[in-house]
């Protein structure tokens, strides 16, 4: 409706139909067919394509998880009277449904079955220290419009900064790689001996992984597997 509305405003203005629909991604037989149902059109049938054009705002703006219940009481905070039953015909004519508002939150660790043994050279002591000598890291994600972001960091214990990090769309061992590395390179290459504190998490346990700590000298340590109290404590430090 508010198309249309649009392409007779600037059919006022003189522009031209046809571009004008074009733009407006209708039809002009469409159109036309509109133009003349609105010059038929009573003082009821506008309320309510004025109704209509509120709830696709709302809609599709405000939140998409609004059922009749709710999108009744937020029309009749902004001005509109109106009851659940109308509105709730409306949303179903309109193809217009809550959407599940709990968003799925991705798994971002997934246990490495096959994966060699690591020591746990924390110990569960995530205590300030000695800058560059531990460090710990973990991967979170991150909401935003266009999905999952993923963020991977290396903290250093001694010093509770964070000296390296990176994201991705994905979750490949790359990305803790390029983490780890950043790392590196904020230290000058100096992490000989340093250790490495994280998940079991099968990005942290493969092969690729595991060669390039060693080749950095870097030591890695694991917590226990399930240990909620490290992963709590991995992020109370973070």
């Amino acid at each position: 409706m508010t198309r249309y509305r649009w392409i007779h405003a600037r059919k006022a203005e003189g522009y031209c139909i046809t571009m004008c629909c074009a733009t407006a991604q209708v039809s002009t037989s469409a159109f036309y067919d509109w133009l003349e149902r609105s010059a038929l059109a009573t003082d009821a049938d506008w309320d309510e394509a004025i109704l209509v054009n509120e709830v696709h705002r709302v809609h599709d703006l405000l939140d998409d998880t609004y059922g009749s219940p709710r999108m009744t009481a937020e029309l009749r905070r902004r001005g509109f009277c109106v009851n659940h039953k109308r509105v709730e015909r409306l949303m179903a004519t309109n193809g217009l449904h809550a959407k599940d508002g709990r968003r799925r939150r991705p798994r971002t660790t997934i246990a490495a079955l096959c994966a060699p043994s690591l020591p746990d050279l924390i110990r569960r002591d995530f205590s300030v220290g000695e800058p560059g000598m531990r460090t710990c890291g973990d991967i979170t994600y991150i909401p935003t419009g266009e999905g999952w972001l993923y963020l991977a960091n290396v903290e250093d214990l001694g010093s509770r900064r964070i000296v390296g990090y990176a994201m991705d769309e994905r979750m490949p061992t790359e990305l803790i790689a390029t983490a780890l590395e950043m790392a590196v390179d904020t230290r000058d290459g100096e992490v000989s001996g340093m250790v490495f504190h994280h998940d079991r998490g099968s990005q942290y346990m493969s092969g690729d992984f595991v060669k390039l700590c060693k080749r950095l000298g870097v030591r890695q340590s694991v917590g226990r597997v399930g240990s909620s109290y490290d992963c709590e404590l991995n992020r109370a430090a973070a």
